[in-house]
């Protein structure tokens, strides 16, 4: 039998309280709804906007599709005290990052979904998108290892709308007038040809592609766009970002290593001593 996860009043007043504030603030559209399962544990994976998205993807599951929204957390969050003590009353899992506590987490999730029949909630990019259009980039395998350890469907939802409330980076939300938001959710992600095969680096890339393809076309969907062939890779950009931080430094270091030696060459007229005509060397510096 399911574990009651959450405290049945501080459900109420939350999500009494969320509604009043996204009512004021949003215009939802939702749409695919029948897609989620009405029980038993089910991801929905979700493409992630802005900071905003935790309200508004909870509010779809909540209202649209009659699901308790469970998220994990960064621990960061769990330790502001009221905060945490909501999050610990309405089920959410706190996560710590780059640490044994996330696999600490992982296992949780998955008690979550398989004991307790939840509706966990995953944004698989693992932070809002960087790509310069907003369509979902390259994401982190754990939602496809803990779907397929658990054995549980993942429900695929795209959103448009949220970064115009709060776009990353921005600390002050636009708040009025009341911003569009567009939710489509669509039929569980076929996984079943990697659930015999073993759990490899390759095994689990290739079907969180497969997961991040169709929120990415129903995002598309959404937009009426056609998204980029190639995702925006996240992990690569800084790589190359930071290369050319390197090679930028190292050709500054050059340029100004270069410069004492010019100084004591002799003048390019031929002329003997340190400069030439108003003091410049031979290179014009």
């Amino acid at each position: 039998m399911a574990k009651q996860r959450e405290s049945r009043w501080v459900k109420a007043v939350v999500s009494r309280v969320v509604r009043f504030v996204l009512w004021f603030v949003t215009k939802p559209d939702w749409k695919g709804t029948e897609h989620v399962p009405d029980r038993g544990g089910v991801i929905i994976a979700a493409n992630h906007l802005s900071l905003v998205d935790p309200l508004t993807v909870a509010h779809f599951l909540y209202i649209g599709a009659r699901r308790w929204p469970t998220f994990t957390m960064k621990d960061a969050i769990m330790r502001i005290p009221v905060v945490s003590a909501v999050a610990r009353s309405t089920g959410q899992i706190p996560v710590k990052r780059n640490s044994t506590d996330a696999v600490k987490a992982l296992h949780e999730a998955e008690l979550a979904l398989t004991r307790d029949e939840a509706s966990v909630i995953f944004y698989p990019e693992g932070t809002c998108t960087r790509d310069p259009n907003l369509w979902p980039m390259t994401a982190k395998t754990g939602v496809a290892r803990l779907a397929l350890t658990a054995g549980v469907p993942v429900v695929p939802v795209a959103h448009w709308g949220d970064q115009n409330i709060l776009p990353y980076g921005s600390k002050r939300p636009r708040l009025f007038p009341r911003k569009r938001l567009e939710f489509r959710a669509g039929p569980p992600v076929d996984l079943s040809r990697f659930r015999d095969q073993p759990l490899t680096g390759s095994v689990l890339k290739e079907a969180t592609e497969v997961i991040m393809a169709d929120i990415t076309a129903l995002q598309a969907q959404i937009r009426g766009e056609e998204p980029p062939a190639v995702p925006y890779d996240l992990k690569r950009a800084r790589a190359e970002a930071a290369e050319a931080r390197r090679a930028e430094h190292q050709a500054g270091g050059a340029a100004d290593g270069a410069a004492p030696a010019d100084s004591t060459a002799a003048p390019a007229d031929g002329r003997s001593g340190p400069a030439g005509e108003n003091g410049k060397n031979s290179a014009g510096a």
